[in-house]
């Protein structure tokens, strides 16, 4: 299993950090208003590595059978690593090349609150809600953990979903399959 796992983990979060990565780069072009979407479009591709994961499994080790719950273990297994290699790049991202996310981010909220003809409580309460915000994601632990949740709940998703399609118990011979095991040039008894 461990083959199986490691091998789609790591290809799934190396996806999911190229992909990351690739739409940093662009996070001008694409802002944060579209940012959420791409996002989680990226985890949602990432993530469809897990069906041909569990697939793998059940045909290479599993001699074309696999129990839902095996199938289940392999798929969260991918989503494990698959989302601690995410969390991992993410928090040298934000701490090393982004220090000024959260302001950025704060920004963007407030202008969308005034654009909205929010009044000055409505203001003061985002501006409240953003720093808060900012003491957590400053935090290294709280950050990994929040950065953890982007994208195991999707995995999970898609491991749930995997395992029961792809559950399959094995065949066992039925009556009428016999195969004869006669030598040649012998005659039936």
């Amino acid at each position: 299993m461990k083959r199986t796992v490691f091998t789609f983990g790591l290809i799934s979060g190396g996806l999911a950090i190229s992909l990351m990565l690739i739409s940093l780069l662009l996070k001008d072009r694409i802002g944060f208003e579209n940012g959420f979407f791409v996002g989680y479009t990226v985890l949602i591709l990432t993530g469809l590595l897990i069906f041909p994961g569990i697939r793998s499994y059940r045909e290479n080790v599993g001699g074309g059978a696999i129990s839902f719950g095996r199938a289940f273990a392999v798929g969260i297994l991918i989503t494990l690593i698959a989302s601690i290699c995410y969390v991992v790049v993410w928090e040298i991202v934000y701490f090393n090349f982004m220090p000024d996310f959260c302001d950025r981010y704060a920004a963007f909220m407030i202008e969308k609150a005034k654009a909205s003809g929010a009044g000055p409580q409505v203001i003061e309460a985002k501006m409240q809600e953003m720093q808060k915000m900012k003491a957590i994601l400053n935090n290294p632990l709280t950050n990994a953990a929040f950065s953890f949740l982007e994208p195991f709940p999707i995995g999970l998703l898609i491991t749930l979903i995997s395992s029961a399609i792809l559950r399959k118990k094995r065949r066992d011979d039925q009556p009428g399959d016999e195969v004869e095991t006669r030598l040649p040039n012998s005659s039936p008894a």
